[in-house]
């Protein structure tokens, strides 16, 4: 079903450009929003099995570490050969909660200036984005679809850090919550 919607889409807006401008701004935007908060911003979630903000930035430096470049290199050297390894979307959980956020968005800054060198050293040609891997889940997917999905991924994740923060004052907004998209239940 994917597959089809997907190709009777007429205007891709995938710009790989466009893609790094995005990329190179989410530490920034991070450590703007981040950056010395006290620790009831920075602890607080949306209930048991949620992630923190610290947390959400414990993620994004796995991410950088063991699945968007990895998997970029994957597709030019192997192709389909191999599936791309599992990515473990929890191991974060594991690391010592004490660890101030503050190193970890200087961590996750230096390994995301080093991703971002490594994808334009690597693809440097609008051909390669067509070039495909072996997804453990989904099975071929393209190189174009890897980084619209990285992109969008860092998207999804200061979306969730928003949410999460805004849902500490959910009750002292009053009735004003009813203007407050942010507070929407999904």
């Amino acid at each position: 079903m994917y597959r089809k919607r997907l190709e009777r889409r007429k205007n891709m807006n995938f710009n790989l450009q466009e893609a790094i401008e995005i990329l190179e701004r989410t530490p920034e935007a991070l450590d703007a929003l981040l950056s010395g908060l006290s620790a009831g911003w920075l602890n607080s979630n949306e209930g048991d099995g949620t992630w923190n903000p610290s947390q959400v930035i414990g993620h994004l430096i796995e991410g950088e570490k063991n699945d968007w470049i990895p998997r970029l290199e994957m597709i030019l050297q192997e192709g389909e050969s191999k599936p791309f390894p599992p990515f473990d979307r929890y191991a974060h959980l594991r690391e010592d909660p004490k660890r101030p956020v503050e190193e970890k968005l200087r961590e996750f800054k230096e390994l995301r200036l080093e991703s971002i060198v490594k994808l334009k050293n690597l693809v440097t040609s609008e051909s390669q984005l067509e070039l495909t891997g072996l997804h453990p889940d989904f099975g071929q997917v393209k190189l174009r679809e890897l980084l619209s999905t990285w992109v969008v991924h860092d998207f999804t994740h200061i979306s969730q850090i928003a949410r999460v923060m805004a849902e500490r004052y959910r009750e002292d907004v009053g009735p004003w919550e009813a203007y407050l998209g942010v507070l929407k239940k999904r």
